[in-house]
C-alpha cells in the first residue's frame, strides 16, 4: 500500500510538471498576443477562463467552509485535514485569481476596480470580500501553522531556514500561546465562514442580477453556486487527502467521512439543479428556456449529459451510495469525479447564457468569426488553463513536503 501511495505522488508531480511546462506556451501566447487567439467575441464575451474561474473560487470557498467544521464547530473527526483544507482553500484562491486576470483585456488595470470602485456593482463588493477573504485565510493558516514553525525551526533541517521566515520572529510555543492561538483562529475562522458566503454567493448574484441573460437570472443562482462550492470542495478534499500526508492508510475513516458528507451535499446540490429545470420549463418563457435548451441539446449537450450528469453525477452517488462507499478509493474516484462535473457545471454556466443572441440572427447578419454564438475554446485557452492547474498540482506537492505535520502525524 506504501508502495502505491509513492506512486501516485510521483504521478502527481510528474502531471503537474508536465502541465506546468505545457502551460509555458499559454502564458507566452497571451503576453506575445492578448486576446487575439481567443475563441470568444462579441457574443460570448466569456469563456472558459471565467469559467475555470468560478470552478476554483467555488473549490476555495468549499474547502474553507469544511475548515469551519474543524476550527468554529469543533468537529473533532474532520481535524486532521484542518490545515490541508486551509491550504487547499489558499492554493484555489491564487489559481482562481490567475484565471481571472488573464482574462481581462488589460492585466496592468486589474487595480482600477480598487482604485475607481463602483459600489452599485457587486463586482467592486465581491473584489473588496475577495481582499478581506484572502487576509482572513492566511491569518488563520498562520496562526494554525505557527506553533510548528517554531518547534521546527532549531531541527537544522533543510526547511529550518523557511521556518525561521515563516514563523515571522516569533518563538514562543508554551501552553499558553498555543491556547491564544487556538482562540485566534476560532474568532478568524468564524469570521471567515460568513465572508466565504457572501463572497461565493456574490460570484452568483453577479451572474444572478444580469437581467438582460435570463439564463442567469434566477434567484437560485447565490445559493447554488455556495452549494456547488461546498459539494465541489469536499469533494477535493478527500481526494488530496487520499494523495498526501499519508494518504488512505491515516485517513480511511475520515475519507469515509467526507464521502457520506459529499454523497449528501451532492443530493441537494441536485434537487436545487433540477428544480431550476423544471421552474423554467413549466413557466416557458422563451428566454428563460433557450440557455438551458442550449445545455440539454446544443452543441456541447455531451459536457452535460457525460461530463455533468453521467460522470459527475450518477456514478458518483451509485459510488458513494452502494456498499463501494466503505472502499475509500472508490470513495476518492467518486469525488474525483464530482469534482469534474461542478468544472463542467460551470461550463453550462458561463457559455450557454451568453450563447443566447439578445438580438436574433444577427451573427448571420455580420461575416465575422468575432460575431458568433458559437464558442470553442481555442488551443491558446487551453494551454494556459493547463499551466494553471499544473502549476495548483506542483503547489500542492511542495506543500505536502514543506508544511509541517502535527506531532501526531509524525508519530
Amino acid at each position: 500500500m506504501e508502495v502505491f501511495a509513492e506512486r501516485i505522488k510521483s504521478a502527481f508531480w510528474l502531471v503537474g510538471g508536465l502541465m506546468f511546462a505545457i502551460g509555458l506556451l499559454g502564458w507566452y501566447d497571451r503576453f506575445a498576443h492578448g486576446h487575439a487567439h481567443a475563441a470568444y467575441g462579441n457574443i460570448v464575451v466569456w469563456g472558459l477562463w471565467v469559467s475555470v474561474y468560478i470552478f476554483f473560487i467555488g473549490l476555495s470557498a468549499g474547502a474553507f467552509l469544511v475548515s469551519s467544521l474543524v476550527y468554529v464547530f469543533a468537529v473533532k473527526r474532520f481535524e486532521p485535514i484542518g490545515r490541508l483544507a486551509l491550504f487547499t482553500a489558499l492554493v484555489t484562491l491564487l489559481l482562481a485569481l490567475l484565471s481571472i486576470i488573464v482574462d481581462l483585456g488589460h492585466m496592468g488595470r486589474a487595480w482600477h476596480v480598487v482604485v475607481y470602485a463602483n459600489f452599485n456593482s457587486p463586482m467592486a463588493w465581491m473584489l473588496y470580500l475577495y481582499a478581506f477573504y484572502s487576509i482572513i485565510l492566511a491569518l488563520e493558516l498562520w496562526f494554525v501553522l505557527r506553533t510548528d514553525f517554531v518547534r521546527l525551526e532549531p531541527t537544522g533541517g533543510p526547511g529550518a531556514r523557511l521556518y525561521r521566515l515563516l514563523a515571522l520572529g516569533s518563538s514562543d510555543a508554551s501552553e499558553v500561546r498555543i491556547a491564544a492561538d487556538r482562540r485566534i483562529v476560532k474568532v478568524l475562522a468564524s469570521i471567515g465562514v460568513p465572508t466565504a458566503i457572501m463572497f461565493h454567493g456574490g460570484v452568483g448574484a453577479l451572474f444572478a442580477t444580469v437581467a438582460s441573460r435570463p439564463h442567469w437570472h434566477s434567484g437560485l443562482y447565490p445559493i447554488l453556486f455556495v452549494l456547488s462550492a461546498l459539494v465541489s470542495g469536499g469533494a477535493l478534499l478527500a481526494v488530496v487527502a487520499a494523495v498526501f500526508q499519508d494518504g488512505v492508510r491515516r485517513h480511511r475513516e475520515l475519507i469515509l467521512d467526507l464521502g457520506r458528507l459529499v454523497l449528501a451535499l451532492t443530493a441537494l446540490d441536485v434537487l436545487f439543479q433540477v428544480s431550476e429545470f423544471l421552474i423554467a420549463f413549466r413557466g416557458g418563457i422563451p428566454g428563460h428556456t433557450a440557455g438551458l435548451l442550449l445545455v440539454i441539446n446544443g452543441p456541447f449537450k455531451e459536457v452535460f449529459w457525460i461530463g455533468q450528469v453521467l460522470l459527475g453525477t450518477l456514478v458518483p452517488l451509485a459510488l458513494l451510495a452502494l456498499p463501494t462507499r466503505k472502499n475509500p478509493w472508490a470513495v476518492v474516484v467518486a469525488c474525483g469525479l464530482i469534482v469534474l462535473g461542478v468544472f463542467a457545471m460551470r461550463l453550462n454556466i458561463v457559455i450557454p447564457g451568453l450563447a443566447v443572441e439578445e438580438i436574433r440572427g444577427l451573427a448571420a447578419t455580420v461575416s465575422t468569426p468575432r460575431i458568433t454564438a458559437h464558442y470553442v475554446p481555442s488551443a491558446a485557452e487551453w494551454l494556459l488553463t493547463i499551466g494553471i492547474g499544473g502549476l495548483g498540482m506542483l503547489l500542492f506537492g511542495l506543500g505536502e513536503r514543506l508544511l509541517p505535520r502535527t506531532q501526531a502525524e509524525e508519530n
